[in-house]
Formats: C-alpha cells, sequence, structure tokens
C-alpha cells in the first residue's frame, strides 16, 4: 500500500512537470543563462567614453549653431546699424585669422627651402608686404588702447577714420568702395606726370619710327583714348634700350604699387577683357623688355573705360 501511493505522487508529480514542460525548459533556460553569464542586462546601450565626449561635443556645437542663427535674427530685425557692424567685425577676424595662416605657410616655405623674400612669386610677397603692414596697424591700435579709458578714444577715432586706422577686413561693403575710389583717384594722379616724361624722351629716341609710334602713343592717351595692343607692342625695341630700358629708369617711373586698375565701376566682362590685354602683352615680352610691362599697367588702365573718374 505505501509502495503503491510513492509510485502514484512520483507519477502526478512527473505528470505536472511534463504538461509544464515549455514553460520549466524557458525557465530553465534563463536559470542556466543567468549562471552562466551574470545578472539581465540593460536595454540601454553604453557609449565608449571617447564617443560619449565626441556626441556631447556635437551637441554642444549644433546648439551653438542655433543660439547664434536666433542671436543674429535677433540683431538683424531690431538693432540692423549695429548688426552689419557686428557681421562686419567677425567676418574680419575671420579673415586676418585666414590671412595669419598663409603668412604662416609662406614663412614655413621659406625657412624649410631656404627661400629669400626676393625669390618669392608676386602673390606671396604682396601678402607677405600686406599682412606685415595690417599686422603693424593692429598692434598700434592695440598699443594706444593700454592706457586707462584710452580704448574709448581709440573707438572714437576709428569711427572718424577708419581708412586710416582699420585694415581693409574691418571696412563695410560701402567703405570698400569708397575707399578703393579714394586710392586709385591717388594713383591716377601720377598718370600725367609719367606722360610728361614719356614725351620728354621722344627727341632722344634715335629712330624715327619708333619716334613716331610714342608720338601717336602719347596723343591716343591725352586725348582720353585706350591704346590698342598693337599700338603698344610696336614699342618693343625703345623700352629695350635706351632712354626706357630698365637700367635708364629713375625710382619715380618704378613706383608700381602707385598704378593698377580700379574693378569697382567695371562689368565682369570688360574686366575680363583688360585682363585678357594684359596676359597678351605679357607673354609677348621678352626680359630685355621689362620695362614696356611696367608701363603696361599705366599704358592699359589710364583711360579703360570705368576708370576715368
Amino acid at each position: 500500500m505505501a509502495l503503491s501511493r510513492v509510485c502514484w505522487a512520483r507519477t502526478a508529480l512527473w505528470g505536472s512537470v511534463v504538461t509544464s514542460g515549455p514553460y520549466v525548459n524557458r525557465r530553465l533556460q534563463l536559470v542556466r543563462y543567468g549562471l552562466a553569464w551574470g545578472g539581465p542586462r540593460s536595454s540601454k546601450l553604453h557609449l565608449s567614453p571617447k564617443a560619449d565626449v565626441k556626441s556631447l561635443i556635437s551637441y554642444v556645437v549644433t546648439k551653438t549653431k542655433v543660439i547664434n542663427g536666433k542671436y543674429h535674427r535677433f540683431l538683424g530685425r531690431h538693432f540692423p546699424r549695429f548688426y552689419i557692424l557686428y557681421t562686419t567685425f567677425m567676418k574680419g577676424l575671420q579673415m586676418l585669422w585666414a590671412d595669419a595662416k598663409k603668412a604662416r605657410r609662406i614663412k614655413t616655405n621659406m625657412w624649410k627651402h631656404n627661400i629669400k623674400f626676393h625669390q618669392l612669386s608676386y602673390r606671396e610677397m604682396e601678402h607677405l608686404r600686406q599682412f606685415r603692414r595690417d599686422v603693424t596697424k593692429c598692434l598700434f591700435l592695440g598699443i594706444i588702447s593700454i592706457p586707462p579709458f584710452a580704448n574709448y578714444l581709440v573707438f572714437l577715432l576709428m569711427y572718424l577714420f577708419p581708412r586710416q586706422l582699420l585694415i581693409k577686413h574691418f571696412w563695410t561693403a560701402k567703405q570698400q568702395i569708397d575707399f578703393l575710389d579714394i586710392y586709385h583717384a591717388l594713383r591716377k594722379q601720377s598718370h600725367p606726370e609719367i606722360l610728361c616724361y614719356l614725351e620728354k624722351i621722344i627727341p632722344l629716341i634715335s629712330d624715327a619710327r619708333l619716334r613716331w609710334h610714342v608720338t601717336v602713343l602719347c596723343t591716343k592717351l591725352q586725348h582720353g583714348t585706350h591704346p590698342a595692343i598693337h599700338d603698344i607692342l610696336a614699342l618693343r625695341e625703345c623700352f629695350s634700350n635706351h632712354p626706357l630700358g630698365m637700367n635708364q629708369l629713375n625710382a619715380f617711373q618704378m613706383a608700381c604699387y602707385l598704378r593698377g586698375l580700379n574693378s569697382t565701376h567695371i562689368a565682369e566682362e570688360r574686366c575680363r577683357t583688360w585682363l585678357g590685354e594684359w596676359l597678351h602683352i605679357s607673354c609677348s615680352l621678352k626680359e630685355a623688355e621689362l620695362s614696356l610691362l611696367l608701363h603696361n599697367v599705366f599704358l592699359l588702365s589710364t583711360n579703360y573705360i570705368g576708370t576715368r573718374r
């Protein structure tokens, strides 16, 4: 009797286990996995510290751009004049920083390859020269701002004399046009003197044909006519020897930075035409005829359409 009861109890227990087999198997699998791999994991993905820092930086940058955009729209809507000055100043700082990096690259290249200043290209030489002048002007403003309350006076002076005290990066769009016109007017002051010098040396030219070409060219310039390319190239021999050769020119004839073309009031198509004339003449000249290349800036820009102001 006792043995039959034990057998019946085992059968009942085994039957209950069998009927609920999938549930028990699932629980056993979970228990086994838990014992083998530890407790249950969180559903959240944990990043590495470097990834967390990158995500935080990108979030801060995105929020900063949004706030900056709202700030710009607020200034442009409520304070338009101040907004123009603010944007001009910020863009000026960016352009000045870009110029500083370019000047550093040029200096590094000069140091690595033992290149002298006069061996640089024209653009690199001009960039270093202009950047040195800009830095000198900024240092001057910084020095005079050191005394107490002197910065208020400096702000007033920059407002009254922006062309003299501010570098071009901090000029407004209107100031750039006005100041370029002023500089072009200063350059044009030397044109009559150069033309007068060309007229004086005509009797010193030994070749009669060259004397005639120089006379025709001076007459066209005096009457406001823009010279053609063949009118200039016909003087190649005259500018390669005495009296207009490079070795015979005085310092006044070689002040190149006082000449140039003011493209502010000239259409893009006419600028391309002018550059085409310049390239055609400069590519046609030899090294012994560099004096004509020096005068070519004056000859092409004196009476060009848009520059006669």
